[in-house]
This record gives structure tokens, C-alpha cells and sequence, in this order.
């Protein structure tokens, strides 16, 4: 049974596999927003997740 968690950015509903890992990069399908899993035991939250820059070796 997937896991139901709401886009922090929009509030669309999104299904999650049950396996989704802590940290896991997902996208809302209505809104586009690159989402972090923050899973603990069955407890699911989505945060946006944050952009890293390039370093190029500086």
C-alpha cells in the first residue's frame, strides 16, 4: 500500500512507495517541485529540497 504524503508547495496529494528512503529525491507530478523524503519509521514528511551548487573544484 503506498504511503500518501502532501506537496509542501502546492498540497497535492503524492504516493510514495512503501520502500522510500530518508532523503529520497522525489517530484510532484502537479507542481514540479524537487521534494525531499524525511521518513521516520512510518512517519512520512516532504520538504523542498535544496539546491546544490556546482563547486568545480574551487
Amino acid at each position: 500500500m503506498p504511503i500518501k504524503a502532501k506537496c509542501p508547495v502546492c498540497g497535492a496529494e503524492i504516493e510514495l512507495p512503501d520502500d522510500v528512503m530518508d532523503g529520497e529525491i522525489v517530484e510532484c507530478e502537479s507542481c514540479g517541485a524537487q521534494l525531499e523524503v524525511k521518513r521516520e519509521g512510518d512517519k512520512v514528511e516532504l520538504k523542498v529540497a535544496e539546491e546544490t551548487a556546482e563547486d568545480w573544484g574551487e
